[in-house]
């Protein structure tokens, strides 16, 4: 693959991306989505952040882990915890946090 190659790929994925970000912004109101698909994105971003955390919490390494020693799975359990209980975002992260790094030191 050559130099222009490169640069042709770089500027072709550009303006593909910039095209299908900005649709909706080009066509305003004349798309309407369905409701069931509206209502179907509204998790999408608690999936997306239970995609990215999930995996860091019972992978120890390229190893499951899913033992009371891990001290990111019981930190993520606490946390959560706390959040059912208060509904405090800041709290959570605190909490969470504090309770993994107490658990990092002592184990």
């Amino acid at each position: 693959m050559n130099a222009f190659d490169t640069w042709l790929t770089i500027a072709l994925m550009t303006v593909a991306t910039i095209l299908t970000r900005s649709s909706f912004f080009f066509t305003g109101n004349a798309v309407k989505l369905p409701p069931r698909l509206q209502h179907a994105l509204r998790y999408a971003p608690a999936a997306a952040m239970a995609a990215i955390v999930v995996p860091d919490l019972v992978l120890d390494g390229s190893a499951l882990s899913l033992s009371w020693t891990n001290p990111k799975l019981v930190a993520g359990i606490g946390a959560a915890a706390f959040f059912l209980l208060t509904r405090h975002l800041l709290g959570t992260i605190v909490t969470g946090m504090a309770l993994f790094t107490v658990l990092r030191l002592i184990w």
